[in-house]
Formats: C-alpha cells, structure tokens, sequence
C-alpha cells in the first residue's frame, strides 16, 4: 500500500509508524484507519520484532477528523454501524498484536487518538503530553475504547474519565494506569527505542506466546461486548443531542442540548 496518512519504517528490527497529518494534528480519517490496518500486516508479516506508534508535529492524534466528523451528521444507520466496526476492528488489532508495540506520545492524544495510545503494550508520554475521551462533550460516546478501558485502569477511574470528558496531563495519566513512564520530551523516541531494544533482544516466541497468553482469556468476552458498543455507537449517532453536540463543535458555540 502507498502510505499518505502515515508513515512506516523499520530498521534494526524495529518499527516506526509515524500518523503524517501534523497539519491537521495527526486526526483519524478513514483513510488512516485503513492505512494503520495495513502497516499492521505489514510489520506482522515483516522481519520487525517490535513496533513505536508515533505522531508528527506538535500532537499524537487528536482524534476524529473534522470533515470525517460532519460527515457522519448525515449518514445513515448503515454506515455509523459501519463505521463504528471499523473503529472496533483497529482498536481490537491494536489491543491483539502479535508483537510488542509501543506508543510514544508526543502532544495531545484525545478520543480516538487516546484509545490508539492506551491499547499499545507500552505507552510513554512526553511530559506536556494531553490525554482524553473527550466524546461525552459533543453528544457522542467512547464506545469501542469502553471495552478495553475498564480492564486496563478499573471501573471507578475509567468511569471517571469516559463520564468527565476531561483532559488530563500526562502525570496524572500515569498515576491513573494509562502511562507506562513519563519522559522529558527530547527523550521520547530515544527511549522508545530503547524499550523496543529490550524487546528485540528476548525470544520473539516467547513474547509471541506470552502476548496470545495475555489475551486469550479475554478475548472472547471483548468480541461479544465489540458487537454490543458497535449498536450502542450507532444508535446514538441517530439522536438529536448528536447531530446538535457534533453541529455546535464545529460552529465553535455552546451546544443547546435536548436530551434527545
């Protein structure tokens, strides 16, 4: 595949998805989504034993892209079903990988570019990172990452962030469990590659079966709660509080909820 919204390099065993959108700040378009699946297979299928996911420019990913987002206000239920599996299908291939990734987050990671940060195995922060699901703001929920949040930092802190919409710092992301290590930014991807050495440097069927042995248990409760958020995502796509939170987000202006 021909990589625009991303790019994928590997060298020493190692490698570095890098989302090429700094100019929109690294937000998920379908066409990145699609292109993440596809550098996925690749380093799968490729002589890399570890994998850095990484952002250009100031952010990490700052979520859904705005002409993604206003397209979905007129979308039919057909394609926020969709949509949402297509979500669901990224983040459940990020969270299984057969090798150890690593994010390496260098500026805001938020909604959907949180859950890309958070499901890696390892996820370092540069110490101005922002983390946050942000979703309940514009009358939207964070459906699919709700599967795998609760099981990485505990109900009560993942309700806490996923009811609250609110952005944290990257010290307090670490305390709550969503950061293996915070770092001064000039660090960052030099220790992303050091960890990714340490990685590259173990038996690569020991790590491949200790990941299966990290997932297995679970997996089969996560699809079957998959396939309930993926209709939860898109019948509250269909509500007015949506079309009205999404609308408002992009007029930049107060939304004036309903409740419907």
């Amino acid at each position: 595949m021909e990589y625009r919204a991303l790019k994928l390099t590997c060298e020493n065993q190692i490698a570095v998805i890098t989302l090429n959108l700094p100019d929109k700040r690294n937000a998920i378009t379908p066409r990145m989504m699609e292109e993440l699946l596809a550098a996925l297979d690749e380093i799968e299928a490729g002589r890399a034993r570890a994998a850095i996911l990484t952002g250009a420019g100031k952010a990490f990913c700052a979520g859904m892209d705005l002409e993604t987002l206003q397209a979905t206000i007129s979308a039919t239920h057909g394609e926020h079903v969709e949509d949402a599996r297509r979500t669901a299908q990224l983040f459940r291939r990020l969270w299984s990988f057969p090798k150890p990734t690593i994010a390496a987050v260098n500026g805001a990671a938020i909604a959907g570019g949180c859950g890309l940060a958070t499901l890696c195995d390892f996820t370092l922060a540069a110490r101005d990172a922002k983390f946050g699901y942000t979703e309940v703001k514009i009358g939207f929920i964070p459906a699919i990452v709700s599967v795998f949040l609760a099981r990485q930092i505990g109900e009560k802190r993942a309700r806490d962030l996923l009811l609250s919409g609110r952005i944290i710092d990257a010290a307090e992301a670490y305390t709550l469990g969503l950061v293996t290590a915070v770092v001064a930014p000039e660090s960052l991807i030099g220790r992303a590659y050091e960890l990714a050495g340490t990685m590259v440097a173990s038996s690569p069927s020991s790590l491949a079966h200790t990941k299966r042995l990290l997932i297995t248990g679970a997996a089969e409760e996560v699809d079957g709660e998959i396939e309930a958020v993926i209709a939860a995502s898109a019948e509250v796509r269909e509500t007015s509080d949506f079309r009205e939170g999404v609308t408002a987000f992009l007029e930049k202006r107060a939304p004036r909820w309903t409740g419907k």
